[in-house]
């Protein structure tokens, strides 16, 4: 059993010095995974990857139980991703300035939005996991925690094989959900 997962268990069971524990073992793994979500985001970004663990982790040191580290850190990824969105979100409320957008000099020449690129790739994902979760998990695992095939895998108990299926049926699907929300907003903005 790793120290990872010995100490996971002792938080379930109440210990308050645990997640204590817990914390200089996982951040520089977490710091890895923050500062990959980060490197995704559009250019300017005030959020930093050290703010993101911290933000992550108090959210995941609740009353959750884990099923070891490949748990823990899913959990991670997945508490992140809802940290951006959620972020994107608040970007585009009107208290932000809605759909107004500051651009520097060095900016002026970038064409995508990158928290409206969040957004379809979070609305895509909550719909392939309403058809397969165990689908939607394997790319939360490959895609946001940066998992290999085989980890994934492993972690969702699934067979390499299997993986290799879900992993080719879940691209096809979020690339025709991402195809279908581009093509909407093409057509609500020709109105």
């Amino acid at each position: 059993m790793s120290d990872v997962t010995r100490i996971l268990s002792q938080i379930e069971s109440g210990d308050p010095t645990a997640s204590e524990q817990l914390l200089p073992l996982v951040y520089d793994e977490l710091r890895k995974l923050a500062a990959a979500k980060l490197a995704h985001e559009k250019p300017g970004q005030t959020l930093q990857a050290t703010a993101l663990v911290h933000e992550a982790y108090l959210r995941l040191v609740g009353s959750q139980k884990w099923d070891g580290r490949g748990h823990f850190f899913a959990a991670a990824a997945e508490a992140m991703r809802r940290i951006l969105v959620e972020r994107a979100r608040r970007q585009h409320g009107p208290t932000r300035g809605g759909d107004r957008v500051r651009v520097s000099l060095d900016e002026a020449c970038a064409v995508a939005d990158r928290s409206d690129e969040l957004l379809a790739v979070n609305e895509a994902l909550t719909a392939l996991a309403e058809e397969s979760a165990i689908k939607a998990d394997l790319v939360k695992l490959r895609y946001f925690v940066g998992m290999s095939h085989q980890e994934a895998a492993q972690s969702l108990g699934i067979s390499r094989a299997t993986a290799d299926r879900y992993w080719a049926y879940a691209k096809a699907f979020l690339y025709a959900a991402l195809e279908d929300a581009e093509q909407s907003t093409k057509k609500s903005a020709g109105r």
